[in-house]
C-alpha cells in the first residue's frame, strides 16, 4: 500500500505562472515549475491543470512568465492567485502589470525573479498539461529567499487550490472538486454546496 505521507517529505519552490488570454491576463500559484536542463536554451517543465483559465492563456499565447515568490509575498497576493478563480473575478485589476517580449503579463508584487518562456514541447496528461518550454529571458528583481511550499505551510497555511503537486498528501480525507482542485475538509458534503473557489456544484466533487 502507497504511504502517501511520504510525498510530504518533498518541498517544492512556489511562484506565479501567468499568461495573456484571448480575453486578457490570466494567473495562478504553481508549484510544479522546474528546470529540467542546464545547456543553452535552458529548459523548464510546467505542469497546470487543464480546468485553470491559466491553462486556456497559456494554450492562446504558446507563451507564459513565471515569477519567483519571496519568502515575505504577501499572503492576500498568494490568496488570490492560488484560491481565486479568473472565471469569476479579474485578478489583475489594479495591479502594476507589466508585460514581457512576448506579451505575456507578469507582476513584481512579492517577487524575486522573473523568467519568461516559449512553450516548445506538451504532453497531455488528462487533467493536467505538462509543458517543455525554453528560458528566453530572466530578470532579478529583489533581494531575499525563496517560498516554498514547506515555508508556506509551516506558517500555518493550506497550499492552494492552484498548485499542481497538491494540497493533502498527508491524509485521505475530504473531498476534492475536479474542476479547481480545491479541497473540502470535511466528512460529508451539505446539500447546495459549492466550491468556494469556482462556484462549482457539489457533483463535481470526489470523495478521497
Amino acid at each position: 500500500m502507497m504511504n502517501r505521507r511520504a510525498f510530504s517529505r518533498i518541498n517544492y519552490g512556489m511562484f506565479l505562472a501567468t499568461a495573456q488570454g484571448e480575453n486578457g491576463p490570466q494567473g495562478c500559484v504553481v508549484n510544479s515549475l522546474h528546470q529540467i536542463t542546464s545547456s543553452m536554451p535552458f529548459k523548464f517543465s510546467l505542469t497546470v491543470n487543464k480546468s485553470n483559465e491559466t491553462f486556456k492563456a497559456i494554450e492562446h499565447s504558446g507563451f507564459f512568465a513565471a515569477t519567483v515568490l519571496s519568502q515575505d509575498a504577501p499572503r492576500e497576493l498568494v490568496d488570490l492567485f492560488g484560491y481565486k478563480s479568473g472565471r469569476a473575478i479579474d485578478k489583475f485589476e489594479g495591479k502594476a502589470v507589466q508585460t514581457d517580449q512576448n506579451g505575456s503579463p507578469y507582476l513584481t508584487e512579492g517577487a524575486i525573479a522573473r523568467f519568461s518562456f516559449k512553450i516548445v514541447d506538451k504532453l497531455d496528461l488528462g487533467t493536467y498539461m505538462l509543458y517543455i518550454a525554453d528560458a528566453v529571458d530572466a530578470e532579478l528583481l529583489a533581494d531575499g529567499e525563496a517560498l516554498t511550499v514547506d515555508d508556506f505551510k509551516n506558517a500555518g497555511n493550506s497550499i492552494p487550490a492552484t498548485a499542481t503537486v497538491v494540497r493533502t498528501m498527508e491524509k485521505n480525507f475530504g473531498w476534492k472538486c475536479t474542476v479547481c482542485g480545491y479541497i473540502a475538509e470535511v466528512e460529508e458534503l451539505p446539500e447546495g454546496y459549492q466550491c468556494p473557489i469556482c462556484r462549482a456544484n457539489r457533483d463535481k466533487f470526489v470523495k478521497l
